[in-house]
């Protein structure tokens, strides 16, 4: 398809838009008493117009049953966890039972590193890429410290060629291949966060499992975003939050996946808790630990019920869409929103450069404006431009299909040019 920075291309592209109809189904934030153009969703996803049933719904039964709710409530909380694994895991390529929503994101890694991380003999060292999510380098530098282990000398981050924004998956094969005496594990952003390259994860699962390693994702970025299929893949475990573009409200539940080929073994060391004990002893109270034959088993506690129920609320949106029809219109966003970016940048100069890589993207594009600073940023904002900023100088712009239009990008590139042409570069 051809793409043309024109009012008209974006009307003629809204008009064919099979999702049109979604985004009323979204709370869209005014500024100055009009909608926004909102490009942040890969920070926080905004709020579907049924989350506030789907919440009130749980106090009201709060209010009518107290303790019997987890029984009696119209959706009983004591199994409230177990609807959102089934449309979770349609989003995430996985069977059900490999899919359940606990904790958050960086918690969840911690439970899957204490099974997947076990450094032993010379395999003692993590591969992740450089300038990973500042939460996974913590993680990945507290777990190594926890085995006794020095990062500096037991985490590889891998970086891109000299001159280069993002990663060439041949060299993180190479790396694998040449580390794989030593890697216990592999574990990489499945869209990293900066740039808003995808990662080639089935290839990099593959590499990781000949050099007899274990293979993580972080899907922060990922989730809802992107289409994914960990069964298929192998992945061994992946985690992820829900409130970006899942859409279900600032710190939600999160997610994690483990592969069914590791249920089984009872084998595998894990932290655990009453919940990840099989629900059909639980409630005997027994002293010993029996995990659950499912991705449950690393529970630790009961659903976190007033979150789930805004998770619920998003899923269903999911659920009614679907992931290919989504993954199909953010596509076209994202070249329509690109072709925009690189006409502006023609006009100024060619101050506009895009980061990620056309070829291995999602819903995001970053963008670093040469010769401006944050005082581009400020005025983006201020005119209604909802984007993010990430330091030291990269504007994250991320078109959402569930509630994005064309129309919102060719107004974005408009007010974007009268910005750029009334500000001085630094």
């Amino acid at each position: 398809m051809k793409f043309e920075n024109t009012q008209a291309f974006a009307e003629r592209m809204d008009l064919q838009d099979a999702l049109a109809s979604f985004r009323s189904k979204f709370h869209i934030p005014y500024l100055n008493a009009a909608p926004v153009i909102y490009l942040t969703g890969n920070s926080l996803g905004l709020q579907p117009h049924t989350t506030a049933a789907y919440i009130t719904q749980e106090l009201n039964d709060w209010a009518e049953w107290g303790v019997e709710g987890h029984v009696r409530a119209k959706n009983p909380w004591m199994p409230y966890h177990e609807a959102l694994s089934a449309p979770m895991a349609a989003i995430v390529g996985a069977q059900k039972e490999e899919v359940v929503m606990m904790n958050q994101l960086t918690v969840n890694l911690h439970l899957l590193m204490v099974s997947f991380f076990r450094p032993q003999g010379k395999r003692t060292k993590i591969l992740c890429e450089y300038k990973a999510f500042p939460s996974d380098q913590y993680m990945f530098q507290s777990q190594l410290k926890s085995h006794g282990l020095d990062p500096d000398q037991h985490l590889i981050c891998l970086s891109p060629r000299p001159g280069e924004w993002h990663l060439r998956t041949e060299d993180i094969l190479k790396s694998i291949e040449e580390h794989s005496d030593t890697l216990a594990l592999v574990c990489f952003g499945g869209v990293h966060y900066y740039t808003g390259q995808v990662m080639d994860m089935k290839s990099i699962t593959e590499a990781g499992h000949r050099a007899g390693a274990q293979v993580g994702f972080d899907l922060a970025h990922a989730a809802g975003n992107i289409e994914l299929h960990l069964h298929d893949w192998n992945v061994d475990f992946a985690a992820w939050c829900s409130y970006k573009y899942l859409n279900s409200g600032p710190g939600s539940v999160a997610g994690a996946f483990v592969h069914k080929r590791h249920h089984a073994n009872f084998d595998l060391i894990q932290f655990s808790g009453w919940w990840g004990h099989d629900k059909e002893t639980r409630f005997l109270m027994p002293d010993q630990f029996q995990p659950m034959p499912t991705a449950e088993r690393w529970q630790l506690s009961n659903a976190p019920v007033f979150s789930m129920a805004a998770c619920r609320a998003s899923l269903e949106i999911f659920s009614e869409a679907g992931m290919p029809a989504l993954v199909q219109k953010s596509k076209s966003l994202t070249a329509f929103l690109e072709c925009i970016i690189q006409d502006i940048s023609r006009q100024f100069n060619h101050s506009l450069e895009i980061i990620t890589p056309a070829d291995a993207r999602g819903a995001q594009l970053s963008i670093i404006a040469h010769g401006y600073g944050k005082n581009l940023f400020k005025a983006m904002m201020e005119s209604g431009i909802i984007a993010d900023w990430r330091e030291p100088n990269v504007i994250r712009c991320a078109p959402v299909p569930l509630y994005n239009q064309f129309m919102d990008l060719y107004l974005m590139g408009k007010r974007l040019s009268e910005i750029l042409a009334r500000i001085k570069p630094n």
